[in-house]
């Protein structure tokens, strides 16, 4: 019987040949990623209270992106706190005001194929993206790992989602991860792999790529993965920090359940408060103002993306008393769409270019909503509060869609403008 992507990276991890779901293993673990939110604040008492030091500092990145650049006196401190941790044990990979943690070890080269990755932030399933095995994991899990360089966990289950065709104009991978999601719901995919698969997806940029596995925490899964490919192996041609051997499913691997899907039926989707589930198509809703417009985050403020919105709004200016804000994820998409002229056709249209940082979509700084207000943003979630207020609205749609939202003042189809 043949194995999974995500059963023969666990098999290498935990040094044996093989892996069947359901199975209790001890995994050892390649790339740890934490962040200022979910990092050294939550972990570094209990590993002093340990007397422990980390296991592997070389192994360990930290990315500063929640709190910066700081508020107020309380981020200060989180933000000193976190520079002393990884001073005091020896961490070279940290990264504060370079962009977001689920980009910045992408851009860097530590995320490789075949690699068992973990992360403390439940979008760290991006890594999926380039073929790595990324799990999320709390704090006290992460406190293990860092002393001991392994965890348990079950082998997962797998669902294969396979994409064939080409997408419409005005479609992206957004639209992809929305459909999926509406399919399966909050909790379809709960404790299982999401393995996307097609020639669609096979067409796809990482950038796009990074979408579709950021994105499988929403209904529930485990982690989303992209068998590595040509795509993957020129992206890391100059940017890979080791070497790496990429793994691939069997031709008769057993996945808990098949989708199939048809990327010309795709039509350019949101989804509606409060869930990243509650999806309808653009051209369906009825007519709804806005007040804010925002492209940013891991999952939308990427260079692919900052280019769709760019297309969108080109040569037009955006709506009276919209708030069109852009957060690049990185200072490297930052220096290469200032480069080649899309930030200033962004700038020129209205827009207000925000930190590489995570405030926006956390509802943290540099664009939280009040009451009544409603947001079109190319985020991954809409809860309830997600943005700021409780009683703000939040709509999850593709760059294109924000940025054609942002031009009408309302949410719109972005075919009418391409």
């Amino acid at each position: 019987m043949g194995q999974t992507v995500a059963e023969k990276i666990l098999a290498r991890a935990s040094g044996r040949a093989d892996v069947k779901p359901g199975e209790i293993i001890w995994a050892k673990v390649d790339l740890v990623m934490m962040n200022d939110s979910g990092g050294p604040r939550r972990i570094a008492a209990n590993l002093d209270r340990l007397g422990a030091c980390v296991w592997d500092s070389d192994r360990i990145t930290v990315v500063a992106d929640h709190f910066v650049p700081a508020c107020n006196d309380v981020e200060a401190d989180i933000l000193a706190l976190t520079r002393n941790w990884v001073k005091q044990h020896g961490i070279k990979r940290y990264h504060e005001l370079e962009g977001i943690c689920h980009i910045v070890p992408i851009e860097k080269g530590y995320v490789l194929p075949g690699i068992l990755m973990v992360g403390g932030d439940s979008h760290s399933c991006t890594g999926g993206a380039l073929g790595a095995l990324a799990i999320a994991l709390g704090s006290t899990d992460m406190l293990g790992v860092l002393v001991k360089g392994s965890f348990w966990l079950k082998v997962p289950e797998t669902i294969k989602i396979i994409w064939e065709g080409n997408l419409p104009p005005a479609t992206s991978a957004k639209d992809m991860i929305l459909f999926n999601i509406k399919q399966l719901g909050l909790d379809g995919a709960t404790y299982k792999v999401v393995e996307f698969a097609g020639d669609t997806v096979r067409r796809l940029s990482i950038d796009e790529r990074i979408v579709l596995a950021n994105m499988t925490i929403e209904m529930g899964a485990k982690t989303g993965i992209v068998e590595p490919d040509e795509v993957v192996y020129q992206y890391l041609a100059q940017r890979a920090s080791a070497g790496y051997t990429p793994l691939f499913s069997d031709s008769d691997a057993v996945y808990s359940r098949l989708i199939h899907c048809r990327a010309e039926d795709l039509q350019p989707l949101v989804a509606c408060p409060h869930s990243p589930d509650n999806v309808e198509t653009v051209a369906s809703l009825p007519e709804l103002p806005i007040q804010q417009a925002f492209i940013g985050a891991c999952t939308g403020g990427k260079y692919d993306d900052l280019v769709m919105a760019a297309q969108v709004v080109n040569g037009r200016r955006v709506a009276s008393g919209v708030r069109f804000l852009v957060a690049p994820a990185s200072q490297q998409i930052i220096q290469r769409a200032a480069a080649s002229g899309v930030l200033s056709r962004l700038v020129e249209a209205g827009a207000t270019i925000l930190p590489p940082a995570c405030g926006p979509c956390a509802g943290l700084s540099n664009g939280i909503l009040s009451a009544r207000e409603r947001c079109i943003a190319s985020t991954n979630r809409n809860f309830r509060g997600r943005m700021g207020s409780s009683d703000a609205e939040i709509f999850l749609a593709s760059p294109a869609t924000v940025a054609a939202s942002a031009v009408a003042g309302k949410i719109i189809d972005p075919r009418v403008f391409l």
